[in-house]
């Protein structure tokens, strides 16, 4: 379960970006947000689902909504893994996992045998007011942008 809850306000958060830029959600305010975590950039797994949402950009745009990626890596690591897939949304670099705390998105992972901490694959949206109205952990990368993309119709 996350920090944040069904129906409730999501705190500001101000994150570094992509386009040499830093996001907050304040001034996203107006516009649905998807908030995607995943694991690494250039994985398959991440790259798969980034590219889905790349794929449906364009819709989710026409229904006022901002896809922003995060991951623990770096802004220069997601400059990278944007232009190398033609990403139209910017990355997010949450190396101080503020966001993956806030969003209660690092869990323990059984990685080759090993225990580690990492991210857990998961989805928020957030409205026009900044009310987190849905949540998606531990996400299953195929059919999942498109059932995000329903999700944000029915807002």
């Amino acid at each position: 379960m996350s920090s944040i809850t069904i129906d409730n306000l999501v705190p500001n958060f101000e994150i570094p970006a992509t386009g040499e830029q830093t996001i907050s959600l304040v001034d996203l305010k107006g516009k649905k947000v998807v908030l995607y975590f995943y694991p690494k950039d250039n994985t398959p797994g991440c790259t798969r689902e980034s590219q889905d949402f790349r794929d449906l950009h364009e819709q989710f745009e026409a229904l006022n909504t901002v896809i922003l990626g995060i991951s623990r890596d770096s802004v220069k690591t997601h400059e990278n893994f944007k232009a190398k897939h033609e990403f139209p949304f910017d990355l997010l670099s949450d190396k101080e996992e503020v966001l993956c705390g806030l969003f209660d998105v690092i869990k323990e992972k059984n990685m080759y045998g090993r225990k580690v901490m990492g991210i857990v694959r998961s989805t928020f949206l957030i409205d026009e007011e900044g009310v987190l109205r849905q949540e998606w952990i531990k996400v299953k990368v195929p059919e999942h942008a498109a059932e995000v993309l329903e999700a944000v119709k029915k807002l």
